[in-house]
């Protein structure tokens, strides 16, 4: 069940859309990429420079954290937006923050442990409910010390990861195995890491980790499902642009799709790794007229949205977008798959049913998902859980829905600062 949320203080009062919504929206980097080039930076031959790099909340963490292990990083480049990073020795004691970032306290556990002293991670309230045993026992089974679960963490670092094989059970996380082959280069063996149990959730993310290591000239064996095999060895400087973050992009997309409006995401990739990606077949599926061409990623909203039926396992993220478009369709919708959300930064599910019904929605939940049907909407308090998807969630509704009350949209700075004034400026609101 999803924790109860703060009192509404100053809430956002969504924006109604006029009328269909037309722009051109560009979006920033890719928090997953961003995160992943600063921890291969952090142990690279030589400087790094990180180029466009999305600068929220969660990437921000992570670059302070590597700061605090050792690691130089200082702004560089037009506007002070690109960061150079130098590797250096990572020691102890220290005390990282990782606020509320998944990426930051499952990848960096295993980083730190190639360091020497001890090093402890802790974070926001709602981190401290997200598991880490799986990190910890993976580090305990590769020769490393350390204890605390959830947060705080500790690992009592000895100057190196005698590496090898370890066997975990990923199926809460992909930052489980994101998190060990990361690190791995650094192993005094490297790691074989092998997941038993339940299908591993978000594999795409899993992916851009294999295809990161790759581009920094790491050896990487993923031929057999299930295992991964990371050769310990030099890590090349990242040079590798970061990619929008296809994922942040979607309540953009969305806004077109509900509204029966056109909207454009510019630079999106003919082929990536992101979990993102996937909303072209979803929207596509609900009848949304979906574009890739030389000026981005074009969609454009039907007369008629038709409701879902889909396994979003992979692609959990976009859970909260699809369910807010689903909303407005004109035929139920079951999400599937998606289980593992109840261990995000709130438990979405939960946090769904209750903000859909609080604006009147009917939602069923399931184990491992929701059943939508839509009916007439009216407004009300809609509840982030101090989740930046939820956040977004809530301006989509408040498109066709007046009266929708965001709790904190501010939370959205997690991974996109400045949301509001997008969204604003997407709507053509004067002075955006």
């Amino acid at each position: 069940m999803t924790p109860p949320a703060p009192a509404v203080l100053d809430p956002w009062p969504a924006p109604v859309a006029g009328g269909p919504v037309t722009a051109t929206v560009p979006v920033p980097g890719s928090k997953s990429l961003t995160n992943r080039a600063l921890v291969l930076a952090a142990q690279a031959t030589g400087p790094s420079r990180i180029v466009a790099p999305l600068r929220s909340r969660d990437t921000d963490l992570m670059a302070a954290a590597l700061g605090t292990l050792g690691v130089a990083i200082a702004a560089d480049g037009p506007d002070g937006r690109d960061w150079v990073i130098t590797p250096g020795p990572l020691r102890g004691p220290a005390h990282v923050d990782c606020g509320l970032a998944g990426t930051v306290m499952r990848f960096l556990p295993p980083l730190a442990a190639t360091g020497a002293g001890p090093i402890t991670f802790d974070g926001d309230e709602a981190a401290r409910r997200r598991p880490m045993a799986t990190v910890l026992d993976a580090l305990r089974a590769l020769g490393v010390r350390g204890d605390g679960d959830p947060l705080a963490v500790t690992v009592d670092a000895t100057g190196g990861v005698p590496g090898g094989t370890v066997e975990i059970d990923a199926s809460a996380s992909s930052q489980f195995v994101s998190g060990l082959l990361l690190s791995a280069p650094s192993f005094i063996g490297g790691v074989e890491v092998r997941h038993t149990g339940a299908p591993v959730p978000s594999m795409p993310h899993i992916e851009m980790t294999v295809q990161a290591l790759r581009a920094a000239g790491v050896t990487v064996d993923d031929a057999v499902p299930d295992r991964w095999r990371v050769e310990p060895g030099p890590v090349a400087p990242w040079t590798t642009p970061i990619e929008p973050d296809l994922s942040n992009a979607t309540p953009f997309l969305a806004a077109a799709a509900v509204t029966g409006g056109r909207v454009t995401v510019p630079h999106w990739p003919a082929t990536t790794t992101q979990a993102g990606d996937a909303i072209r077949g979803l929207l596509s599926a609900m009848g949304v007229t979906v574009e890739l061409g030389p000026d981005g990623l074009t969609v454009t909203g039907p007369e008629r949205l038709s409701g879902l039926d889909a396994d979003l396992h992979d692609v959990g993220e976009l859970t909260p977008t699809v369910a807010a478009i689903a909303l407005f369709a004109d035929s139920p919708s079951r999400l599937t798959g998606i289980g593992h959300l109840r261990g995000h930064e709130t438990d979405r599910l939960a946090a769904l049913a209750q903000d859909i019904g609080a604006v009147g929605g009917r939602v069923d939940e399931h184990a491992d998902g929701l059943t939508i049907t839509p009916r007439p909407l009216h407004g009300g308090e809609w509840r982030s859980f101090a989740d930046h998807r939820m956040a977004t969630a809530g301006a989509i509704v408040g498109l066709r829905v007046p009266g929708v009350l965001v709790d904190d949209v501010a939370t959205t700075a997690k991974t996109l600062p400045g949301f509001e004034g997008m969204w604003a400026r997407m709507l053509g609101v004067p002075g955006a």
